[in-house]
């Protein structure tokens, strides 16, 4: 059975009302995206807050809000906002993104979205873990995801998306319908002659040769870590 809370060396992430739990490739998402001249940033579907948490620790100068319709989970994220060393520069919106656009906010500098992602594979009965893990008309679809990006980014800002390689391919068929085009595509593999387990690709409105990374999450033929992955997540996890 998981945790009901997942301990990181800065803050804790309470999870046991959420559907979707902290995982590995999140985690890589949340320490590799490029914040760091961020001012503003949002985590669009937060869930236990994890992203926007991550982009607090790295990034001390950027105020981020987080956007969460799971009425369950967007509390917890809002407790775990006000346990960690940031509360004052993290900010909760409980309602779906539609809804959160038609307030007008100010544009962000980099947003960050972990979506749902199965398509076509046999939803749960579990209704809110299938929330959090298809894109449906009833949830977030990647053409919301993609235009919202668009109309919100500031004209310099950038969109990252962590997606398996098939609804990734997708994805960029709606980014490049918004004039979004892939900047940086870094594929994460369990080791170097693994095949790929997910992409994190970050977008931009200036299209450009995208650069593309293999990044292999242990040694091969180990269960190590390997050294990127210790690099990246060390300020993380209490392991490490």
């Amino acid at each position: 059975m998981a945790n009901s809370y997942f301990q990181f060396k800065q803050f804790r992430v309470e999870q046991a009302a959420c559907a979707m739990k902290v995982c590995t490739d999140a985690c890589v998402l949340g320490a590799l995206a490029p914040i760091a001249n961020a001012q503003r940033i949002l985590d669009i579907g937060t869930g236990t807050g994890l992203l926007a948490l991550m982009a607090a620790q790295r990034n001390p100068h950027a105020q981020i809000e987080a956007v969460e319709l799971d009425e369950a989970a967007a509390a917890q994220a809002a407790a775990n906002f006000a346990a960690s060393p940031w509360a004052g520069r993290l900010r909760l919106h409980p309602v779906p993104l539609a809804a959160f656009a038609a307030t007008e906010p100010v544009p962000f500098d980099h947003i960050l979205c972990n979506p749902p992602f199965f398509r076509n594979s046999l939803r749960s009965p579990n209704a809110q873990r299938t929330t959090a893990r298809h894109t449906a008309e009833d949830s977030l679809t990647f053409a919301e995801l993609a235009g919202f990006a668009a109309r919100f980014l500031t004209p310099a800002g950038q969109l990252t998306v962590l997606l398996p390689l098939p609804e990734m391919q997708q994805f960029e068929q709606e980014a490049a319908a918004a004039s979004l085009y892939p900047t940086h595509r870094r594929v994460l593999h369990h080791r170097p002659d693994s095949k790929p387990l997910r992409h994190i690709t970050t977008f931009s409105r200036q299209p450009a040769p995208a650069q593309q990374q293999a990044l292999p999450l242990h040694e091969a033929g180990s269960e190590d870590y390997s050294a990127w992955f210790r690099e990246a997540l060390g300020p993380f996890y209490l392991a490490l």
